[in-house]
């Protein structure tokens, strides 16, 4: 199985930054791909970036231009730099790896990001 820790997450004021980090061990030789969600109180679990495999990445709209997914393969580690946050972005941030079909998903215990002014 695969475990997921991610880090990096507290309380930054709109127009902020933050950098969350996300350290992958266990059985991750395969890996389809990674990727950052968020959940925000009362909504669904929401994708925000994507990395592949061979390294496409994927943004959701609203964050586009704002958040960058990097990962560094020798760390094992996949980070998302969050810039220019929104109120909007406040949410628990959850790190994910996805493994090859039938696709089998792991899940980090989330970090808290909050923006408030």
């Amino acid at each position: 199985q695969v475990q997921l820790v991610e880090s990096g997450g507290g309380l930054v004021q709109p127009g902020g930054s933050l950098r969350l980090s996300c350290a992958a061990s266990g059985s991750i030789f395969r890996i389809y791909g990674m990727g950052w969600y968020r959940q925000a109180p009362g909504k669904q679990r929401e994708l925000v970036a994507s990395i592949t495999g061979g390294g496409n990445t994927n943004y959701v709209d609203s964050v586009k231009g704002r958040f960058t997914i990097s990962r560094d393969d020798a760390k094992n580690m996949v980070y998302l730099q969050m810039s220019s946050l929104k109120l909007e972005d406040t949410a628990v941030y959850y790190c994910s790896v996805r493994r090859p079909p039938p696709f089998d998903d792991y899940w980090g215990q989330g970090t808290q990001v909050t923006v408030s002014s």
